[in-house]
């Protein structure tokens, strides 16, 4: 392996074809990194994909992890993440994680052990902060142009219209049909704490509701369209997340510190138009500074080829971190340390919403004394045979509404799914 390292080849694995098809072609691009095996349930999709891409193909995870390579890259169900990365690190391949890299405090605490006793690199890929706005917001801030952040926002709200949802959900079971609203938080907090350096400390949680007698098309009665937390961080700032799928798509990220304001900007199209408007008060500009300007920024070019990755490019830089932390032996900067803290907040606020809005703690996953304390934290709301385990609306118990569920049905056979019992 180390051989094979030197010479700048790194083989990579991935898990799930459906993501992992575009972080595998990312992977490939200019990178040295290889894909040579694909890991999947879904027998005759994999058996596609493998003919495509001329890769070995698994259904058992176990025996995909004895294949000869150094790294897996984990794209399957949301919720699945830490089993998996923690067999992975175990079996001595480095790990990159696309979703919430834990879905349970104690799966935050296991991974992060994980991770440290195998002395293999760990990278979450979360890759929002690699947008080229996000990447000039970054650059901006770490120059100082609006001083210490004060207030941030960040929204990832992504609506869609109910058979494109049924068609990415198949089945009642399917966790984007049991996911609090909260959960899906990383892409609208990940490029706010890339760009300051922060970390949250504190959460409180809120849903938006949709009324019982709306007419919006839905698979369940009691709907919560939306999560929107409040994080303070570790400086003290305050951020403001916006999360799920309320009606007028956005994507969208502002900062103010102590002496301007920058956002990215609002319009048509998935990312918005990609400008970045940077505002000053009058009295706060030096001498020939605008009091405001706006501009589209492009990558550098030393990373021309991410204009060809999805994900407005994020997939390249997730994978060009992955691979340059591997050869250099170096943790990433979206290590397990990060990757657990932007993703336990989702948690946390949810417990919050369940709460009336009550502040929750972040536990400092740095730290083995506030691992200890939440190391037996199962605290886990999709989990659909416990009738014990909390709620994932924030009304309680769901209804399904029957011309709904018809329709989905109608929707997931046509895809040729079968309906879990």
């Amino acid at each position: 392996m180390a051989r094979r390292l030197l010479k700048g080849l790194i083989r990579v694995g991935v898990v799930g074809i459906g993501r992992g098809y575009g972080f595998a072609r990312a992977a490939t691009e200019k990178l040295g990194m290889e894909l040579v095996a694909l890991c999947d349930v879904r027998e005759q999709a994999l058996a596609a994909a493998g003919r495509e891409m001329g890769v070995a193909t698994y259904t058992d995870y176990d025996k995909f992890l004895e294949h000869d390579m150094d790294a897996v890259i984990l794209a399957n169900y949301f919720h699945e993440h830490a089993p998996f990365a923690i067999k992975a690190l175990a079996a001595g391949k480095h790990v990159m994680s696309e979703t919430i890299p834990a879905f349970t405090l104690a799966e935050a605490v296991q991974l992060v052990n994980a991770v440290e006793k195998s002395k293999r690199i760990y990278m979450f890929a979360e890759n929002y902060p690699y947008t080229a706005f996000s990447l000039e917001l970054a650059r901006l801030y770490k120059a100082g142009e609006i001083g210490r952040v004060l207030y941030a926002e960040g929204e990832y709200n992504h609506p869609g219209s109910f058979p494109w949802h049924m068609g990415i959900a198949p089945g009642l079971r399917h966790w984007r049909n049991n996911l609090p609203a909260t959960y899906y938080c990383t892409h609208a907090m990940a490029p706010l704490m890339v760009a300051t350096d922060t970390m949250p400390k504190r959460v409180n949680g809120f849903v938006a509701r949709l009324p019982l007698d709306s007419k919006r098309p839905r698979l369940w009665k009691q709907q919560d369209m939306a999560g929107i937390i409040m994080a303070v961080m570790d400086n003290d700032a305050v951020f403001k997340l916006l999360q799920t799928g309320l009606p007028g798509h956005s994507i969208f990220y502002r900062l103010h510190g102590e002496r301007g304001l920058m956002e990215t900007g609002r319009g048509p199209g998935y990312w918005g138009p990609g400008n970045v408007r940077i505002v000053h008060e009058d009295y706060d500009c030096h001498p020939g500074e605008p009091t405001e300007r706006s501009y589209y920024p492009g990558f550098p070019a030393w990373a021309e080829a991410a204009m060809r990755a999805g994900h407005g490019g994020g997939d390249w830089f997730t994978n060009h971190y992955f691979a340059e932390a591997i050869r250099t032996g170096k943790q990433p900067y979206l290590n397990v340390y990060r990757g657990v803290a932007m993703s336990v907040i989702g948690i946390l606020a949810w417990k919050s919403v369940l709460a009336n809005g009550a502040s929750f703690d972040v536990p400092d996953f740095r730290r083995e004394a506030a691992r200890r304390a939440v190391e037996n934290d199962t605290w886990r709301p999709l989990d659909l045979d416990n009738p014990d385990a909390p709620p994932v609306n924030s009304r309680g118990r769901r209804q399904v509404i029957p011309a709904a569920l018809n329709q989905a049905r109608r929707i997931w056979k046509d895809m040729g799914f079968r309906e879990e019992p």
